[in-house]
């Protein structure tokens, strides 16, 4: 078998899936979408209730599986939690889609 890149190993396989499956949700995807455009560099998880038309705890829930993806970083500020991306980590997931995608 010849391919142009290496086959995913079983870690980095997991790994990858663990990721997809956080994104694969549309409400996080939205959410995810919603933090990357904010100008501020990061949002409180109040202000990210009404975008999604979620509870206050769903939305924390979806945040808290992008956080265990390691898509985005959580900061306690006061009583409130705010989001922001973790620097590298959608290039990093794309980067690996397209080392996917180059192996057929």
């Amino acid at each position: 078998m010849s391919t142009a890149a290496p086959p995913l190993d079983a870690e980095s396989a997991q790994s990858l899936a663990r990721t997809l499956k956080a994104v694969a949700d549309p409400s996080r995807l939205r959410l995810l979408s919603i933090v990357a455009a904010s100008t501020d560099g990061a949002v409180c998880v109040c202000d990210l209730t009404d975008p999604v038309g979620l509870s206050q705890p769903t939305v924390s829930h979806h945040l808290r599986v992008l956080v265990e993806a390691g898509l985005l970083a959580r900061e306690k500020r006061g009583s409130w939690a705010y989001f922001s991306l973790v620097p590298g980590a959608v290039g990093a997931l794309t980067g690996a889609l397209g080392e996917v995608a180059a192996a057929r």
